[in-house]
């Protein structure tokens, strides 16, 4: 272990899986966008399934509702108003959840991501995060992003790298290569 001092004279002690390693490491630098959160939560319905399954309820309901409308002789204007409004809370909630991530995570400006085999460090001018490999079960590539994913069960972490904000051809290989190493596909 690697003892020091700070500046203001207050003891701490770094471990060496703290260090990061600069070779290896790959920077991800951007600015949180609102779409970004929403690619993490559909990755994260996807992976629960919950968002199907929600689907289905309703849809189920609204078809059993309108086939017993439709058996007694008449289509009921206000159940076919109410299904439309549940199938736009359905659509419209993940966007507005991601809305009010960004109005949380915006305000901090630029993200500086460096990931390593020591896990991922997160820092803006106001905030760094430390997260070791163990956090997350696994991770998902989607065309613009790799979606990384928290080991509890309700998947309650999502950490979202832009690919935008690598900025080096071969950075987006190694990047992808660090996370096969260390966290598995899912």
């Amino acid at each position: 272990m690697a003892e020091g001092h700070s500046a203001e004279g207050v003891h701490h002690t770094q471990s060496v899986d703290d260090v990061v390693d600069e070779q290896t490491a790959v920077q991800v630098v951007y600015k949180p966008r609102s779409d970004d959160t929403l690619v993490g939560l559909r990755v994260r319905g996807r992976i629960k399934r919950t968002g199907l399954l929600l689907r289905g309820v309703f849809l189920t309901l609204w078809v059993g509702q309108w086939l017993f409308a439709v058996g007694r002789g008449r289509v009921d204007l206000v159940s076919t108003v109410l299904f439309l409004f549940v199938v736009l809370i359905v659509w419209g909630y993940p966007r507005l959840q991601a809305a009010s991530v960004q109005r949380l995570v915006g305000w901090q400006g630029e993200y500086r991501a460096s990931v390593s085999p020591a896990g991922v460090t997160c820092q803006t001018d106001h905030s760094t995060l430390v997260l070791k490999w163990s956090v997350f079960q696994g991770y998902r590539e989607t065309a613009d992003h790799f979606v990384l994913l928290s080991r509890d069960p309700n998947i309650m972490y999502l950490g979202v790298l832009p690919k935008r904000g690598v900025h080096e051809a071969e950075a987006l290989d190694r990047l992808r290569a660090i996370l096969d190493l260390h966290t598995p596909r899912v």
